[in-house]
């Protein structure tokens, strides 16, 4: 017996191909496709309008991805919800919730963990485990819709995990979450996080996508990037600037260079003189990111004035600069922090009712 089909990672030509295959109408797959990507159902039965001999058809040959939650944690200083939801195969992952005044955002993961090996990062410490499918990113969004019981109108790809890493789901990802047919989300309102994977970059440029496309820089001279970002020993800090000047010349679409300020490392003055030089005919916005400390690392959290003369020394030099926003802080707020807190607990529970049973065996 063949293998059933991951349905909700079909797209809506794909769809309609599998309906002409089946001997069916076209408009039964613009049907589903409502049913699965408009209105987010986890269930052939749920379909009202299609057929029972269909939805039989349908459940013998493909089955619907769904996420199960195993957690929510919600911030009592700003209402950031962090969700650990569990895979079919029983991995976790982790997304989060994001309110704004100018609207609901979902940050998601593209990895099962991520082989990049940032050092100030929690989603990297124990590698990576395996791609996420596009359905499963779809259903990051889908859930998290449906369980807050809000519309969703930004998303931003910078949970655990390199999405270029994963670059042909992630792209059908974005193709569908902005579908006419599906969430109809829009492109501008959409921002992939990437370490710098110079080839893949180079590749997206082509892809005619209207994304916002965020460089995770972190310094601005390649020997400070090579000691916080295994990345830059593949690929020279000058290649990654080289690639985004041609992201912008295909697209036309301002970059956005997130920068983690860790103190005594890449926060002082002269740091962002050098920052202000390497970015200075880029049409770009840097985002400043105070650390979140993780405890397996010993960097630090830049303080309030260092950030500050940080920002001031780059405007100063005509580069358009944020300083990010700290949201879900009191909730494992960053990225990883979660999924990895509830793996060790989960561990820390079975080792001991291992041993307890060992025990009671031995008696």
């Amino acid at each position: 017996m063949s293998e059933k089909i991951d349905i909700k990672s079909y797209n809506y030509i794909e769809l309609q191909d599998y309906f002409v295959q089946l001997g069916e109408k076209a408009f039964r797959a613009k049907q589903v496709y409502s049913w699965l990507h408009e209105k987010l159902v986890t269930d052939f039965t749920q379909m009202t309008n299609i057929g029972a001999a269909l939805k039989e058809k349908l459940e013998a040959q493909c089955y619907i991805t769904a996420l199960t939650p195993v957690e929510v944690l919600e911030s009592a200083v700003d209402g950031t919800k962090k969700y650990l939801f569990r895979l079919v195969d029983g991995n976790i992952i982790e997304s989060v919730f994001l309110p704004y005044k100018h609207g609901n955002s979902v940050c998601i993961s593209t990895q099962v963990g991520c082989r990049m090996g940032c050092k100030f990062c929690a989603s990297t410490l124990d590698g990576l485990t395996r791609n996420l499918t596009t359905s499963e990113m779809l259903e990051e969004v889908y859930r998290i819709q449906t369980l807050s019981g809000q519309r969703i109108s930004h998303i931003v790809l910078m949970g655990a995990g390199e999405p270029l890493d994963n670059f042909d789901n992630v792209v059908k990802f974005l193709e569908m979450i902005s579908d006419e047919h599906g969430l109809n989300i829009s492109q501008r309102n959409i921002t992939l996080s990437t370490c710098g994977l110079v080839p893949q970059m180079k590749k997206l440029a082509e892809k005619d996508l209207q994304i916002t496309l965020a460089i995770s820089l972190h310094a601005s001279t390649q020997e400070t990037r090579r000691e916080l970002m295994p990345i830059a020993k593949r690929y020279e800090i000058s290649e990654v600037i080289e690639a985004c000047r041609d992201y912008f010349n295909k697209t036309g679409r301002r970059l956005t260079f997130e920068y983690s300020l860790v103190r005594d490392v890449n926060d002082t003055k002269a740091e962002a003189e050098k920052l202000a030089k390497l970015l200075a005919k880029l049409n770009c916005h840097v985002n400043l990111i105070p650390v979140n400390p993780i405890k397996e690392r010993d960097f630090r959290e830049s303080g309030a004035a260092n950030i500050a003369n940080f920002k001031n020394t780059l405007e100063k030099n005509g580069i358009n600069v944020t300083i990010r926003r700290e949201m879900g802080r009191d909730i494992n707020g960053a990225c990883g922090q979660l999924r990895k807190s509830y793996l060790e607990n989960k561990s820390s529970f079975q080792d001991s009712r291992s041993k307890r049973n060992s025990a009671n065996f031995e008696k």
